[in-house]
């Protein structure tokens, strides 16, 4: 029971403390599942984030569905999803008209200007973390430096063709 109840702590904390979206609460979850749970390893972390980045769906969700089924089963696939969207789904329902009222405050302006940066420093710092675990070989720097190029120069193509198309030369190059 305890590990059900913390798989909800955990993805309840991540989900929402994290501001901004999207890839915000990666770090937050890396938190929860590799330092203080130690659920996983920094490895595992990162092969489980390869994966839900090929998936639909939002990653905080995908994270708690895949970390939470590794850790208790369905149950705890479905404990960790909850975790993730009830407690922000229950706020938007009850306070969304303040929300709404308060969305072009100068003070709540303030805050998320000084959130931003800190946010940034924590998925460059997961960044790099996974960056050390995944870059050890020139293979691996290579495929590195195409993605970064292909994501610089030419931004139209879908992170997703990025993740999946690695996966697939994955498989060729890195196969035993």
């Amino acid at each position: 029971m305890k590990t059900l109840w913390d798989l909800f702590i955990a993805f309840f904390r991540a989900s929402n403390f994290s501001f901004g979206g999207g890839p915000a609460p990666i770090p937050l979850v890396q938190a929860e599942v590799v330092n203080k749970y130690k659920w996983l390893s920094n490895e595992e972390f990162g092969d489980i984030l390869a994966i839900s980045n090929s998936l639909p769906a939002p990653i905080a969700t995908k994270l708690a569905g895949i970390i939470g089924y590794r850790v208790k089963g369905l149950l705890g696939a479905s404990v960790a999803v909850i975790g993730v969207f009830l407690p922000t789904t229950l706020i938007v329902v009850f306070l969304g008209g303040l929300i709404i009222n308060f969305a072009d405050s100068p003070a709540l302006q303030a805050m998320l200007k000084g959130v931003r940066p800190v946010v940034a420093v924590l998925l460059a710092q997961t960044a790099i973390s996974m960056g050390v675990k995944a870059l050890k070989n020139k293979p691996t720097w290579s495929l590195a430096i195409i993605a970064l190029i292909i994501m610089l120069f030419l931004p139209f193509i879908h992170p997703a063709f990025l993740v999946i198309t690695s996966m697939v030369l994955g498989y060729f190059l890195f196969r035993k």
